[in-house]
């Protein structure tokens, strides 16, 4: 064969291997994230199992999210920014599985309804803004109490700007108020 074909063939091979193997290594990658995720749902899920079906706990996976959703009271009581008992309790269910779940940043993010800040809460608390993102913190705190690496644990507190459901109902407002933690990819924003 002629050199002249042999060596741009030589280099376009070589060349496609090397995107191939670039290729391959992303696709591995986003393999092995997708198993620590799925084994991370299907441990939460097993875990919370008891509050999944009162209703009280929310686990879903969406696109790179993992969400673990502690809804109403579970967690907090009317006005309080304070972990209660039960919220306490079933988030130690799941600090093992979120200790486990490494390359993983946990993303606490609190939400009210749109009801006022009562007049006790007000001087500490002005706004939902104030209130969820209290309740966030707190969450923070106890995770890391609890061993949870602190460089992998954020809070964000969104008020009432991002409804799930009507406001307009008891029902609505009780589904409004939540508490997530999200899983994500420390890479991820």
């Amino acid at each position: 064969m002629n050199s002249r074909i042999v060596l741009p063939l030589l280099l376009v091979a070589s060349l496609s291997a090397c995107v191939s193997q670039s290729t391959y290594k992303q696709e591995v990658q986003q393999v092995d994230t997708l198993s620590v995720q799925n084994q991370a749902y299907a441990q939460l899920t097993q875990q919370l199992q008891t509050e999944i079906q009162a209703d009280q706990v929310k686990v879903k996976q969406l696109e790179g999210r993992l969400t673990v959703t502690l809804v109403d009271e579970i967690a907090f009581s009317s006005g309080s920014t304070e972990m209660n008992i039960k919220g306490r309790t079933t988030v130690d269910k799941i600090v093992g599985t979120l200790q486990n779940a490494t390359g993983k940043r946990i993303v606490i993010e609190g939400y009210t309804d749109n009801t006022p800040i009562g007049a006790h809460l007000r001087p500490r608390y002005p706004t939902n803004w104030e209130l969820s993102t209290a309740r966030a913190c707190d969450l923070v705190k106890y995770l890391q109490a609890a061993g949870i690496d602190p460089h992998r644990l954020e809070a964000a507190g969104f008020g009432e700007y991002q409804p799930v459901a009507t406001n307009d109902t008891p029902a609505g407002r009780s589904q409004n108020r939540r508490i997530d933690i999200v899983l994500l990819d420390m890479g991820l924003k």
